[in-house]
Formats: structure tokens, sequence, C-alpha cells
């Protein structure tokens, strides 16, 4: 893909990156990259930034920089460090009249279908006025058995979210290699893998290039996720300033991994064959020909339900002769779609209680068959 024409980008940033041997924040790394960022947006380009950091900059005042640390630790750090984390990237970015928004997940949060939808709905929501999530796992409240265990993937599933087209993995190494370049000064760079596969993994498991806690696996991982909802991957170093200003412009070496498809079309295929259909919903005629005109299910054309469902769970769509003409992820449960059919979306609220979506199906959620 041409990266240049990428239009929603999300950037992941490892705790090395952010923070320096001694657990202080690298101030003018990160001035120059909200520098970036606002270029970024002058070019009309959707930002999201995925940043480790929070249990680093904890360590400091907890007075524990050394030696391994225990969940709850880690806890307790991520509570001290996370304000301080939001507040240094809200100290660059204001300066740019950038505002930021703090976002916390746990892999619950994209495996819940509720939890995904509101997620996904927030993103939406703060892109569209400008503003640039700044997101990050929630250590706080993650056990062992629920954390992502690393940004890099993380980072993969708000790409997977938000329908990204382009992953910026900032690293300590500037890509992939042969071989490991600290070790063998003949390891060639890899600068673009069409497909990732056991051969990729090989290297990338062999390397030893990554000082970071994920390592080149986890971000071969991470491209192979993005990769499958249309979101190309760039891994980069983050050694200099202005580490995306490098990459658009071409003065930093970096390794793409290209997505065979786009975001839009891997999101309707995640949504026609990954989920499985929770109830059925009615149509008139003319909700029928607003949806095959690429508009979304409004509660009007709504003539009857079937099945219990909830929200954020995908249903089928039928048309009022009873055949099937689309999938979709729906915005109400069952029992309120009961309540609201064939009912004008203005008022939704008063028969609810509850000031909702507009539409039952928005048609980014929705595949017609």
């Amino acid at each position: 893909m041409n990266i240049s024409s990428a239009k929603t980008i999300v950037i992941k940033i490892g705790s090395s990156t952010l923070v320096d041997e001694k657990f202080d924040l690298r101030e003018k790394w990160l001035k120059t990259l909200a520098q970036d960022i606002f270029d970024l947006q002058k070019k009309g380009k959707k930002v999201i930034v995925v940043s480790s950091g929070a249990v680093a900059l904890g360590r400091k005042l907890y007075g524990k920089e050394k030696g391994k640390l225990k969940l709850e630790e880690k806890q307790a750090l991520a509570a001290i460090g996370q304000p301080l984390l939001i507040n240094s990237y809200n100290k660059f970015l204001s300066k740019k009249k950038l505002i930021t928004a703090q976002i916390l997940l746990t892999i619950s949060d994209t495996e819940n279908r509720r939890n995904y939808l509101n997620a996904r709905n927030t993103f939406e929501t703060l892109l569209k006025k400008n503003i640039i999530p700044i997101v990050n796992e929630n250590d706080t409240v993650a056990t062992e058995e629920l954390r992502f265990g690393d940004n890099d993937r993380l980072s993969a599933f708000v790409a997977q979210m938000v329908s990204a087209d382009l992953l910026i993995i900032l690293s300590d190494v500037d890509g992939l290699y042969t071989d490991n370049p600290s070790k063998n000064k003949d390891a060639e760079h890899i600068a673009s893998v069409e497909k990732i596969d056991a051969e990729i993994e090989k290297l990338a498991s062999g390397s030893g290039s990554e000082i970071g806690s994920g390592g080149m696996i986890t971000k071969i991982k991470a491209a192979q996720i993005a990769s499958e909802s249309g979101c190309s991957t760039i891994i980069a170093s983050s050694k200099n300033n202005n580490s995306i200003a490098n990459i658009f412009s071409g003065k930093a070496k970096y390794t793409l991994f290209k997505s065979t498809q786009n975001p839009e079309k891997a999101r309707k295929t995640w949504i026609l064959n990954s989920l499985v259909s929770k109830g059925k919903i009615y149509i008139d005629e003319g909700a029928e020909k607003a949806l095959k005109s690429k508009k979304s299910l409004l509660a009007v054309g709504v003539k009857s339900v079937e099945g219990n469902f909830e929200r954020g769970e995908k249903i089928s769509i039928f048309s009022h002769d009873k055949k099937e003409i689309a999938k979709g992820i729906t915005a109400y449960s069952s029992d309120d779609i009961t309540h609201i059919k064939g009912k004008k979306s203005d008022e939704i609220e008063k028969i609810l209680g509850f000031s909702g979506r507009e539409a039952i199906i928005h048609v980014d959620d929705m595949v017609i068959i």
C-alpha cells in the first residue's frame, strides 16, 4: 500500500520509547511526536495513540526502580503512573491545540460484544471531533488471565475496532531482519512482507532484536491480527525525534507488513462469517429499499422481532416477504426493539427512558446479502 493514503492511523508507543533508563519521560521526543500528530491531522488523518509507560512512570514515585514486579505491584504502579502518562500527552499535544482523551481497555472489552460496540462508538465520536484517544491496557483491573500481555496486541485490536488502515509500531529496532543485527553484521533488513507465514515467524522469534517486554514476535502477531482486519503494519525505530514524520517522508527505514484487503471489506467479512446470528428482525418495504441504498436500519421500518439478544450481537434481517436480506450488529436489545419498532427515532428516548442510537443497525455494521 501507499502509506500516505492511510486515513486512520494507530500509533503504538512502548515504554522504552517513552521513558528512559532512569524512568524519566523523554520529553524532547514526546514534543516531536506532538508535532508529527499535528501534521498528520492537518492532512486529514485520524490518529489514535496506544501507549505503554504507566508502570514505568510509576516506579520512581513508588520507590521500586529495580527488580521484578508482582501483578499487584504492577497494578499499583499503573494506578500511580497512568495520570502522569495522560498528563504528559496532554501537556505537549495541547500546545498544538489538540485535545486528548483517555481510554483504558481490557481484553474482555474486545470479546464482550456490548463493551466492544461501546468502545468502538466512543472512538468514532472522538475521531469525528479530531480528538486524540490515548489508549492503554487497564492494568489496575486486569488479571493475569485477562491481560493483553503487551500493547502490541492491544494496538492491533484497536486498529481492528476502528477499521484503521495503518498501524505503526514504534520499537527500538527499525524492523525485521534475516538475523539478529546486533550479533550478525551480515543480517539483511526486510523492507516489506507480503504474507506472514511460518518462515517470517521463525525470523521474528529468533531475532532477539527487541529489548522491550513484548519482543519482535509479539509485533509480528500484532501485524497478523491487523492484516486480517484490512490494516497494514509498520515496525519502525523510535530512537530519533520526529519518528512518525521520518516514516512518511522516507527518511526512516522500516518493515511494512501489507494487508491484502481494505478495512471496510474486512469488517463486512467478519460480520458475515465470524459471528453467530442471535435473532431476527423483519422489516417493511420502505426499510428494505433504504438498506439496499446503503442506508441504516431505523426503528420506524421494523415490523417484528424474533429471538432474545443483547445490544452488540449479530442478528439477521428479513424482508416483508420473509427473505433474509442482511446481517448486522444491533445497537439495541430484542426487548428494546420490541418497544420502539415502527416508531420514529425522536420518539425512542421517551419510550425507553434513555437516549440511544438513532439507528437500530448502522450501515457500517451491516452486510447486505
